[in-house]
């Protein structure tokens, strides 16, 4: 294994039966950065996760994790990683403390240092005055920063976070993200799952899965300025008409309504995209104002899974 990379794999797969949730996905995530998985509920973001720890045995393909053969190795290195999991998983029944005292355990913190590891968990994710409230009663946010410091107490090489933010407020995701960061200055390596596009152009790397493949694979910016596609931003009185029409035509490859304006994709074979739309809406009576416009990871998104139709799980 390259030790510049945290995780490497070549061809992982995992079938269930006869449906291939993970399709022989190749991997090579560098230490000390975060390294996104972006895509819908049954892409295969959750079983590549499991797959990773070791809490799922391939069905075929090579992983190596923090320099660990998995499966062989992957109980040693469950004291090397943490993992925060979509649902709350921790004693709804206990108090924070109390959570964090038996994780403090399981993951053998000598009794020396455990306290203190505590009291400092408690003081950056901002749960000291929550200690003796019991984990089943706290709100989405609270229950995300227990989770998250439960994770780390260990302080592991490598954290995965299985679409974390996906019941808590804005606020508290930009919160949350800065702590991701933090952890990374650190020397903490991060996989997160999300289908948030803008948590996705948070990350320094990005991989985006449809139906268990990778379907892109590279920094959200130059994901974007490689798009195959062109936007054009079309403003009328009339959106619906203008989508219609767009639909029909060629080399359109997505119309989405954005309040009164048509963000549409053109396939950059089209050439002169902007010139391309207008001729189409003035062929069709139709008045409007077409314009280029930067491309988003949104748009990046819908160019590269137009064309799967797959079933998959999550």
């Amino acid at each position: 294994m390259n030790l510049d990379y945290a995780i490497e794999s070549t061809g992982l797969t995992r079938r269930f039966g006869s449906l291939t949730a993970v399709d022989h996905v190749n991997l090579a995530i560098p230490r000390k950065r975060i390294f996104g998985f972006l895509g819908p509920n049954g892409s295969g973001k959750s079983t590549t996760i499991r797959l990773l720890c070791g809490l799922l045995t391939p069905s075929e393909g090579s992983v190596e994790v923090l320099n660990y053969r998995i499966p062989e190795q992957a109980e040693v290195l469950k004291q090397k990683i943490g993992y925060m999991t979509q649902r709350f998983s921790l004693y709804e029944d206990l108090t924070v403390r109390v959570n964090l005292e038996f994780i403090a355990q399981i993951y053998c913190i000598e009794k020396a240092q455990r306290r203190a590891r505590i009291e400092e968990a408690l003081a950056t994710y901002r749960l000291e005055d929550l200690v003796q409230q019991l984990a089943g009663t706290l709100s989405g946010g609270q229950r995300q920063r227990l989770s998250l410091a439960a994770a780390t107490l260990h302080r592991p090489e490598l954290l995965l976070l299985d679409e974390p933010t996906s019941a808590v407020d804005p606020q508290t995701r930009r919160d949350f993200w800065d702590r991701l960061f933090h952890l990374v200055d650190g020397g903490t390596t991060i996989l997160v799952s999300t289908h948030y596009m803008d948590e996705a152009e948070r990350c320094h790397n990005l991989a985006i899965l449809d139906h268990g493949r990778i379907v892109a694979n590279g920094e959200p910016e130059t994901l974007m300025q490689e798009m195959d596609c062109n936007v054009v931003e079309v403003e009328s009185a009339t959106p619906r008409k203008i989508a219609n029409v767009l639909q029909l035509a060629g080399n359109i490859v997505s119309v989405t309504q954005l309040g009164a304006r048509q963000r549409v994709l053109v396939g950059k074979q089209q050439g002169d995209a902007s010139g391309y739309v207008q001729q189409l809406l003035d062929a069709a009576e139709l008045q409007a104002v077409c314009h280029g416009a930067p491309p988003s990871l949104e748009d990046v998104f819908v160019t590269v899974t137009r064309n799967t139709h797959l079933p998959g799980i999550s």
